[in-house]
C-alpha cells in the first residue's frame, strides 16, 4: 500500500508535469516505456487489492458465507502483503530486479483467476492470499526499480507518472467494479483485471531492462526508528486510521443493502462519489497540511470519527448516508498523504526505512480493520460495526495527539 506515498508525490509533481515538460526527454526512450509499463502494473495491483469491497455481497452469496468471512479476503491480503513487503527485498538482493518483478506480476495474474474460479471460500483466500504476496513484494521494489531507470532530475516526473495511475485507479476501481459486476458477474470482474494484470506483465517482459539487486535496508533499522520520540505512538494512530478504513469501507457495500437500502446502480453512484472525494482530499489537502500538519490530522481523526458516528443515526437516509460517506473519503483523503508528510518529517534520514515501516504499519491496520469489522458486522450487525469504527477513529486521534506532543517537545528542547 505504498500508494499513500504515490498520492503526495503525484500531487506534488502535477506543477512540474505542466510546467517542465522538457524532462521527459532527458531519459531514454527505453527508460520511460518502462516506467509505463510499471505504472500499468501498479493500476493493476491496486484495482486487485480493493476488488471484494464493491462485490462483498455477490461473493458472499455465491460462495454461501456472510458477508464478514468475505471480508477476510481483504484482511488476508494486507496481513500477507504487510510480510511480503518486509522480506521480499532482503530474500532476493541477489536477483535481478526485472526477474523478480515479472515473477510478482504473474501471482497477480494467477490471484485473480483463482479468485475468479474459485468455488470454496478456501479457494478464494488462497487467490489473496496469492495476491498478498504479489502486491506487497512488488511494492517494496517499485520505487527503488523507478530511482534507477531514470536520472535523479527526471525522477519526479517518473513517479508522478507511475503512481498517477494509483490516483486513477484508486478513483475507479470501487464504483467501475460495482458497476461491471451487475452487467458481467463478479467472476468476470476478477477475470478482466487478471487480462489486465496479464498486459501489464507482457509489456513488462518487453521494456524493462536487467537490473542488478542492490542492498535493501537492514530490518534492524526499522527497529531502531520507533525508538525515535513519537514515532511508535504515530505508528500506532496510522494503525488506528486505516483499521477504521477496514472498518467502514470494507463493510459499505453490505451496510448500504442492508440498513439504507440501496442497491444495484446506486450503489456504484454513492462509491464514486466516496472515490472523487477521496481524490479531491489527496489533492487539495496539502494546503491545511502545509499549514498545521499536526492539527490537521488530529482533526481529520475525530471528523472521520463523527462521520462514522452519523452514518449509524443516519443509517436509513439515502442522501444522509451518501453525503457523510463522501465527507469521509475526503477526510481520508486528507489523512492519507499527511501521513505519508508526518513520516518524512520525522525521520528524514532514513526516508526509505521509514516508508517501508509506514507500509507495513498501514497493511497491519487494514488487516485488522477489516477482520474486526467481519466480526462485528457478523455477530452483531452493520450498526455496531460502525459504532466501532467510529471509536477507532477517535482513539487514532487521541494517539496522534501523544505523538505530535512529544516530537514538539523534543523540537522544543532543541531551540
Amino acid at each position: 500500500m505504498i500508494f499513500l506515498r504515490a498520492v503526495f508525490v503525484t500531487a506534488r509533481s502535477y506543477s512540474i508535469i505542466m510546467n517542465d515538460n522538457r524532462t521527459l526527454n532527458t531519459a531514454s526512450a527505453t527508460s520511460w516505456n518502462a516506467v509505463y509499463a510499471l505504472s500499468l502494473a501498479v493500476s493493476g495491483l491496486i484495482i486487485s487489492e480493493f476488488l471484494p469491497v464493491s462485490l462483498l455481497t455477490p461473493i458472499a452469496k455465491d460462495l454461501l458465507i456472510a458477508e464478514g468471512q468475505a471480508g477476510q479476503a481483504i484482511s488476508i491480503t494486507a496481513l500477507v502483503a504487510m510480510i511480503s513487503s518486509l522480506i521480499t527485498p532482503a530474500d532476493t538482493g541477489g536477483y535481478d530486479r526485472r526477474n523478480v518483478l515479472l515473477l510478482l506480476g504473474l501471482l497477480q495474474v494467477i490471484a485473480n483467476f483463482l479468485v475468479g474460479f474459485a468455488n470454496s471460500y478456501v479457494l478464494l483466500l488462497t487467490g489473496r492470499i496469492i495476491l498478498g504476496i504479489g502486491l506487497g513484494g512488488f511494492w517494496s521494489l517499485c520505487v527503488a526499480t523507478v530511482m534507477r531507470l531514470v536520472p535523479s532530475h527526471s525522477l519526479p516526473t517518473a513517479l508522478s507518472v507511475v503512481f498517477g495511475a494509483v490516483s486513477a485507479a484508486t478513483v475507479i476501481a470501487a464504483p467501475l467494479s460495482s458497476f461491471l459486476g451487475i452487467i458481467i458477474g463478479w467472476r468476470s470482474v476478477f477475470f478482466a483485471t487478471s487480462g489486465l494484470g496479464m498486459i501489464a506483465l507482457l509489456w513488462q517482459a518487453l521494456a524493462l531492462p536487467s537490473i542488478s539487486g542492490s542492498k535493501p535496508p537492514a530490518l534492524r533499522t526499522i527497529v531502531l526508528l520507533f525508538k525515535r520520540p513519537g514515532m511508535l505512538a504515530g505508528m500506532m494512530a496510522v494503525a488506528l486510521v486505516f483499521a477504521g478504513y477496514g472498518i467502514f469501507f470494507t463493510y459499505l457495500r453490505p451496510f448500504l443493502e442492508t440498513l439504507t437500502g440501496v442497491s444495484g446502480p446506486h450503489i456504484a453512484t454513492v462509491l464514486l462519489c466516496f472515490s472523487l472525494a477521496n481524490l479531491a482530499g489527496t489533492t487539495l489537502g496539502r494546503f491545511p497540511l502545509e499549514k498545521d500538519i499536526y492539527k490537521t490530522l488530529t482533526c481529520c481523526s475525530l471528523m472521520m470519527g463523527a462521520m462514522v458516528g452519523l452514518t449509524v443515526v443516519f443509517a436509513y437516509q439515502v442522501i444522509a448516508v451518501s453525503c457523510l460517506t463522501a465527507l469521509w473519503g475526503l477526510l481520508f483523503g486528507i489523512a492519507q498523504i499527511g501521513w505519508n508528510m508526518w513520516i518524512t518529517r520525522t525521520v528524514p534520514d532514513e526516508a526509505e526505512s521509514g516508508g517501508g515501516a509506514l507500509v507495513a504499519t498501514i497493511q497491519l491496520g487494514i488487516m485488522i480493520g477489516a477482520a474486526a469489522g467481519g466480526f462485528f458486522y457478523d455477530h452483531f450487525g452493520g450498526k455496531v460495526n460502525y459504532i466501532t469504527g467510529s471509536v477507532v477513529a477517535v482513539a487514532a486521534a487521541l494517539t496522534g495527539m501523544i505523538a505530535f506532543q512529544k516530537q514538539k517537545g523534543r523540537a522544543d528542547a532543541k531551540k
